[in-house]
């Protein structure tokens, strides 16, 4: 795998959205934030268009992103929020400028198409992380947005958890993949599409029915995504949606029992999804897990 050139003050980033559209005033605090850490911000020059639900048109927000591919002075690519549209763009995108030069990119939710075809096409490290829209008034008591700039900057990463009950003891090394769970059904079978052998699989969702969740993981499991892992991480499975008449169970005990017939160490409640706390998870790189009483992940430089 290939690390991009990590920050530094005076480096030039760039916010796009991929996806949903997106007023200034809902990324005006990630801008003063970025500033403040020595950085210039760059929007995208269709950042804040609409079309419909979408930060314009396909081939503007394709335009966005190809730009900020091919320019060598931004260092860092930001996605200002998710909602759905990456996947209609990404096979418009031509990398070739971006592997000979690569640069971080940053997002979580339907950015996970973005993250994943990169991993799997270029092997090149992204990171699953908070994005602009997210940004608390109050940043500097975000773990996730300390959690960025550690990464973003070169810092060592490393988390320490409280155990969970559903998790199973183990401990593991692999490369680090995954994200949106909704977004990884939707991607099997396609380019961007992820290898888990060996990997350590991050999945977390947001406003699902709960049926969806067992079909998604059954989906994974029968297409042999779960069966090889070295581990298995599950971030926020937030506000979940059950049918009239109850599904029976919550979203992480059927992800639980989902994986029983493996032996890999499975680790829930991890700080990283639809949640405040959405820590920054580098996304192809090395990492250890130990799921004991004490849980940590520690990325491997």
């Amino acid at each position: 795998m290939q690390t991009p050139s990590y920050l530094k003050p005076g480096d030039k980033i760039g916010i796009i959205s991929t996806a949903r559209k997106i007023s200034k005033e809902k990324i005006d605090q990630a801008i003063r934030v970025f500033e403040n850490w020595g950085l210039q911000v760059e929007p995208g020059k269709h950042l804040f268009s609409e079309d419909n639900q979408y930060a314009g048109t396909d081939e503007q927000r394709a335009a966005d992103l190809q730009s900020m591919l091919d320019d060598d002075k931004i260092r860092a690519i930001i996605c200002a929020r998710g909602g759905y549209g990456t996947a209609r763009i990404i096979d418009r995108i031509d990398f070739s400028r971006f592997i000979t030069n690569p640069k971080w990119i940053v997002g979580y939710s339907d950015a996970t198409v973005l993250l994943s075809h990169i991993h799997s096409n270029f092997s090149i490290e992204t990171m699953h992380g908070i994005m602009p829209l997210n940004f608390p008034k109050n940043p500097r008591c975000s773990e996730a947005i300390l959690s960025l700039k550690k990464a973003l900057f070169g810092e060592p990463i490393s988390y320490r958890l409280e155990p969970h009950p559903f998790n199973r003891k183990g401990t593991c090394k692999g490369i680090v993949v995954g994200g949106n769970l909704s977004i990884l059904y939707s991607m099997n079978g396609t380019s961007s599409d992820i290898n888990t052998h060996n990997k350590i699989l991050f999945i977390e969702d947001l406003d699902e029915y709960l049926y969806h969740i067992d079909r998604m993981m059954m989906n994974l499991k029968r297409s042999g995504k779960l069966s090889n892992l070295a581990g298995l991480l599950i971030g926020g499975m937030t506000e979940m949606n059950d049918n009239k008449v109850p599904f029976g169970k919550p979203a992480y005990e059927i992800i639980a029992e989902s994986v029983t017939e493996y032996s890999y160490p499975v680790c829930f409640g991890f700080p990283a999804g639809h949640i405040l706390d959405n820590r920054v998870l580098i996304v192809g790189r090395e990492a250890e897990m130990l799921v004991d009483d004490a849980v940590s992940l520690v990325f491997i430089p």
